[in-house]
């Protein structure tokens, strides 16, 4: 009985480890192994060998798993045989009995576990155990080979498919996890090199509205405005271009620019320039190809039921990337101060991305909002005054500024967690 428990043991072992390092190589970042491959060690020589045809590597793993299953199966099916078979006299009962200890032990010790954890430490087990990984490639050589072939044969003659021949490739995916992952084990601030490669990868998934000017900020005159007027406002703002509207902006007709005015026009009509309209689920992308194609530099963003809901132009496209760029007119700063490691003085108009990543804070990030102030305003459903204390998860809100239409200033504390 010994005998067959060590061999038991034994074969749980070894299919655990099958299990795990098939998951682990599946799991694992492509960017990491290929990195892994150009060190001058002898663990890369081995990486190389086992990645250089992944099939190969997936067959042999599953020929050494299904051999420890049919071990453990023979000596598990002998070993509960002799303890139960004097309690259990019924054969179908002990055979039914035998199918549940066996099958629930295999799964939680041989699949489940093993998976999981090989699967969460991919890169690092894949690199701990490729020696032996490698040894067991060596042995089931043929064995390997010969289902291969025998799977190729079938893919050919049935399914009219030449061979597998998927190679080891990485995707952006994997690329940007992998950036992240090493800017995590950083604690000095980042390259910027390595901030615009993050952002360049993140770029086509960014939408019109996660980088326009809100409508609350948009700078407008009516089409009937004075002139002296309309030059007064490019003085004071410092912009090279004003929008303009008829009745609201929700009715934007065309915008104006500064050097129009050396024309010396009757009126803004006559110095109207057309705007670009797009909606706020358009990529970022694909309005900078537009707006280049176009040789436009501004577009306005409209909501779902048509009206203005902000404006965005090329140099907020290009901060996406790069990040802020200031001029000498870009007086506008927010509050943005910590007090110390639990307490905040934000404005409302900071992102919850940007908070999350730049004050390691776990704000709730959702598609509803972008901003601080959309996610009290998406929890409270109103505006809060000025004074009021709201509490969302382990944060405690302080309204400190507020107005007609905008929470403006916040004092943030992180409450314990319970």
């Amino acid at each position: 009985m010994i005998f067959n428990i060590v061999i038991i043991l034994i074969s749980i072992l070894f299919s655990a480890f099958f299990s795990g390092m098939e998951i682990a190589f599946v799991s694992a970042n492509k960017i990491h192994i290929e990195l892994e491959k150009k060190k001058d060690t002898f663990l890369a020589k081995i990486i190389s060998k086992l990645t250089q045809k992944p099939s190969k590597f997936i067959t042999t793993m599953l020929v050494g798993n299904n051999i420890a299953l049919v071990i453990y199966g023979y000596f598990m099916g002998d070993l509960l045989m002799s303890i139960l078979s004097p309690s259990v006299p019924n054969p179908f009962a002990l055979l039914l009995i035998q199918t549940l200890i066996s099958t629930l032990i295999i799964l939680v010790t041989a699949e489940f576990l093993p998976k999981a954890i090989f699967r969460i430490y991919a890169n690092e087990t894949l690199n701990i155990f490729a020696l032996p990984a490698y040894l067991f490639f060596i042995l089931f050589y043929f064995v390997s080979q010969f289902i291969i072939f025998i799977t190729d044969f079938f893919l050919k003659v049935f399914f009219n498919t030449k061979e597998d021949q998927v190679q080891l490739a990485f995707s952006k995916v994997e690329l940007g996890n992998y950036i992240t992952e090493q800017m995590e084990t950083v604690d000095d601030d980042v390259d910027s090199e390595i901030q615009i490669f993050q952002n360049a990868l993140d770029f086509h998934d960014v939408k019109a509205r996660e980088a326009m000017i809100p409508r609350t900020e948009i700078i407008a005159v009516d089409v009937h405005e004075s002139l002296n007027n309309l030059k007064q406002l490019f003085i004071d703002t410092g912009l090279s271009k004003i929008m303009v509207y008829t009745n609201s902006l929700d009715d934007i007709i065309g915008y104006v620019h500064v050097f129009e005015l050396f024309k010396k026009p009757k009126n803004i009509r006559s110095i109207l320039l057309p705007i670009e309209i797009v909606p706020e689920t358009m990529m970022i992308h694909d309005i900078l190809n537009d707006l280049i194609k176009k040789s436009k530099s501004a577009a306005i963003v409209l909501d779902e039921y048509g009206g203005t809901s902000g404006l965005i132009t090329i140099e907020d496209i290009i901060e996406e990337l790069f990040g802020e760029i200031e001029d000498e007119h870009d007086s506008f700063t927010l509050l943005e101060e910590q007090i110390n490691d639990r307490e905040f003085k934000f404005s409302t108009r900071l992102e919850v991305d940007y908070l999350n990543e730049t004050y390691h804070l776990d704000l709730k990030e959702d598609g509803s909002y972008e901003t601080l102030g959309g996610l009290i305003m998406d929890h409270t459903e109103n505006i809060p005054s000025t004074g009021e204390i709201i509490e969302i998860d382990h944060f405690q809100f302080t309204i400190l500024k507020e107005s007609a239409s905008k929470i403006e200033e916040v004092y943030l504390k992180l409450l314990s967690r319970d």
